[in-house]
């Protein structure tokens, strides 16, 4: 049985502020299996956001079950918390958050540095390995302001590969991007998914990228709506009239 890597059971996060009570989770369930490639969708507000942050344990859940590869995950200590992050989870932003004064290698290397424990030889040896894997060798040695948006994008995706996480949580990962170089930030995480078997879950607001992953996942005020089929498992069983959920 394929291990299952997030496990979420009605997940609910409220924001209180004065009289006012936001609902923004309101019993979320979701699971994840190790190998899938998963998009999250849905309308400005629907949770999509703090779902994510939830995810990437930045955020606590007011009530509900988070386990993370079989661990559970909702109420760690700050400090822990880190170390989990840093252990489990490759995180893909909107803005790539890359750092300008350090090179491309030097980006791609901090959440080894930030694990401790690792020879300066060996990461520098899988830095180049993930550089390679991306098609971003040669830039090793750039710094962020001298790279596109895309190949920005490229190094961001490399950083959250270079530690082997259980899961790659994707934020809106083709947000900053023109149509062109989004397409190719896409291409990217399906060819990890299919010939690297890494485990995605991304969030979009865009349905056309959402329909690149092997299942979609809808919110709308705080609750999955919604389940179906991507577009790249709908063209493996395209003689199949009977795919359920497909879209």
């Amino acid at each position: 049985m394929t291990e299952t890597v997030i496990d979420v059971i009605d997940l609910k996060k409220i924001y209180r502020t004065d009289q006012v009570e936001t609902h923004a989770l309101a019993g979320v369930d979701l699971a994840v299996k190790r190998g899938e490639y998963v998009a999250v969708t849905g309308p400005s507000g629907c949770g999509k956001s703090t779902l994510m942050a939830i995810l990437g344990l930045l955020d606590d859940p007011s009530a509900g079950v988070y386990r993370l590869a079989g661990q559970d995950a909702a109420h760690l200590r700050e400090r822990d918390r880190a170390i989990f992050r840093n252990r489990h989870i490759g995180f893909v932003f909107q803005a790539f958050n890359l750092i300008g004064d350090l090179s491309v290698a030097e980006n791609v290397a901090l959440p080894l540095i930030y694990r401790g424990g690792i020879a300066k030889a060996a990461r520098d040896e899988r830095v180049a390995a993930i550089l390679s894997d991306i098609g971003m060798a040669h830039r090793a040695q750039h710094y962020p302001a001298q790279l596109s948006g895309g190949q920005q994008q490229r190094v961001a995706i490399a950083r959250a590969l270079v530690t082997e996480p259980d899961i790659i949580l994707a934020d809106e990962p083709t947000g900053n991007l023109d149509s062109k170089a989004g397409e190719a930030v896409m291409a990217l995480l399906e060819d990890l998914n299919t010939n690297k078997g890494a485990t995605i879950l991304m969030v979009t607001h865009d349905l056309h990228y959402a329909r690149r992953a092997r299942r979609i996942v809808r919110l709308s005020d705080g609750q999955v709506v919604d389940e179906s089929f991507g577009e790249a498992v709908v063209a493996l069983h395209k003689e199949d009239d009977h795919l359920p959920g497909a879209v």
